[in-house]
């Protein structure tokens, strides 16, 4: 059994925590697997109207979103969900998924990867934030994204989401 102490605790603000621009959206990382002890990655995401990531699974994790604002359409396998504000969704490991942001709004969420480690594909498929914004909009590199996903345990299985709302 591990050891546990006061010395492990973390408390981050509002604005703390490494950022990241990732694809279109601004990430920031509030807790890694190296800070849980391996239990979990978390990270909050800042998303443009109409973006999504290509469909993709990951091998390693299981992947779960709170939405804390905006509306997203969510894909896993066959299935279609539709989330705003409050809302949960639970993403299995090894079933392809992805979502896109609905409407005219960006939408922010939090992402929890369980267990952790997952959260460093984002880092290193990404670059730090050069500012409080979302990243410019710039062409995807898919053969690079693809590179990376493997490397972290995950594998780019399709194309992005249309949104089915403007």
């Amino acid at each position: 059994m591990p050891t546990y102490t006061a010395e492990q605790a973390r408390a981050l603000g509002h604005d703390e925590g490494q950022a990241v621009w990732f694809l279109r959206s601004r990430i920031t990382i509030k807790a890694t697997a190296e800070t849980t002890g391996g239990a979990y990655g978390l990270f909050e995401s800042w998303i443009p109207p109409g973006f999504s990531p290509p469909l993709h699974v990951h091998h390693r994790e299981d992947e779960a979103f709170w939405v804390l604002e905006g509306e997203l359409s969510m894909r896993c396998g066959d299935r279609r969900f539709e989330a705003g504000p409050g809302a949960f969704v639970f993403l299995p490991r090894e079933v392809p998924h992805t979502f896109v942001v609905e409407g005219d709004r960006p939408a922010r969420m939090l992402t929890l990867l369980t267990p952790g480690g997952g959260e460093a594909l984002f880092v290193e498929a990404g670059g730090p934030a050069e500012d409080a914004g979302l990243p410019p909009e710039r062409p995807t590199d898919v053969e690079a994204l693809k590179r990376v996903s493997a490397k972290f345990g995950a594998d780019i299985v399709g194309p992005p989401m249309a949104p089915s709302r403007r």
